[in-house]
């Protein structure tokens, strides 16, 4: 049976991509609205209601709107605005997240799709509070930047547009410096933190491609594990994950078991052993998954955690297709590899 979507906002940068990633599925039907109706509210009404799922690519106020508009208790929505992140009788959208919450998203009428640098933070925090590594209440930092794309129109106009008084020739520039991000909430929330971690972002000029970091002392951290002991949790976390990897997790393991075993370990294996010099915040534009790295110093017990990915992608629309699957009952990496 081929499902009924409609994307709320697809003039949008993200609903844009989702509709480019969804072109050529024929195991889906668009339900699509002329250009001049699309703030017509009889017209959304009508397409609200006559699609099997609803994808909301709009700000939060015009989000809530819409799924007020949807009268009939079988539409399902993924809301990719901040407005449902939080919200009670709303499902979070990363289903790597925890191994239930894919039954949970599929379960669910209404899900909210994550934000970019959420996504990044959760993956890398999670796991360790839930081992019980990070204490709730320990004080995290993160510090991320992202392509402008992240920003919307109003952002990409700022980099692109030399005729626009909003226009700016910086390389990088940071914001958010009120220390109230509109992310923040849903960090400290799905982290299940006590507090909200300090958030850093920056903006480079560049357009799609983000890292996003915490750093963390080991050595004040109750257990004091060592690098190896952070690795091998967030490793496990994704093991057989499509979309989540950790960098180079079965090769650094069957290294480590080769040496414990006191076995020869390979030229190639000893390569991955060693971590990159640097990471390109552009490494995985144009995809839709997610890598994660560890890098630490056992004599200093530090650790910087890092995970890269494209702001459009795992951080927006690819992660709304990859929820619509699952939603769907459809295989989850459908158009997405």
């Amino acid at each position: 049976m081929v499902s009924k979507v409609f994307i709320d906002g697809a003039a949008g940068t993200t609903g844009l991509e989702i509709r480019e990633r969804l072109a050529a599925r024929t195991d889906l039907e668009l339900v699509q609205i002329p250009d001049a109706d699309r703030k017509d509210v009889r017209a959304r009404r009508e397409a609200l209601n006559d699609s099997d799922l609803v994808i909301l690519c709009l700000p939060d106020e015009a989000a809530i709107e819409a799924v007020g508009m949807i009268e009939r208790n079988d539409v399902r929505v993924i809301d990719a605005s901040t407005a449902h992140r939080t919200a009670p009788g709303w499902v979070y959208g990363f289903p790597e997240m925890e191994k239930d919450q894919r039954a949970k998203i599929a379960a669910s009428t209404r899900v909210a799709n994550p934000g970019c640098y959420p996504t990044g933070y959760l993956a890398l925090v999670r796991p360790l509070i839930r081992a019980g590594i990070i204490p709730k209440d320990f004080p995290l930092t993160v510090n991320a930047v992202s392509g402008y794309s992240g920003g919307g129109k109003s952002m990409i106009e700022e980099f692109e547009k030399k005729d626009s008084p909003a226009y700016v020739e910086t390389v990088v520039r940071t914001y958010a410096l009120t220390l109230a991000h509109k992310h923040v909430p849903e960090m400290k929330v799905h982290a299940g933190t006590t507090h909200p971690p300090v958030f850093a972002p920056s903006v480079g000029r560049y357009y799609r491609g983000m890292i996003v970091e915490v750093p963390l002392q080991l050595w004040a951290l109750p257990g004091k594990p060592t690098v190896f002991d952070i690795y091998k949790t967030l490793g496990e976390s994704y093991r057989g994950e499509k979309l989540v990897q950790l960098a180079s997790f079965d090769k650094i393991m069957d290294a480590k078991k080769a040496a414990l075993e006191g076995r020869p370990i390979s030229s190639s294996a000893l390569d991955m052993l060693m971590p990159p010099k640097n990471i390109d915040a552009e490494m995985l534009k144009l995809t839709n998954g997610m890598e994660l790295f560890v890098f630490g110093n056992d004599k200093t017990q530090q650790a910087r955690l890092v995970a890269v990915l494209d702001n459009l992608g795992k951080g927006a629309s690819g992660a709304a297709v990859q929820n619509m699957n699952i939603m769907l009952g459809l295989p989850e990496t459908t158009g997405l590899v």
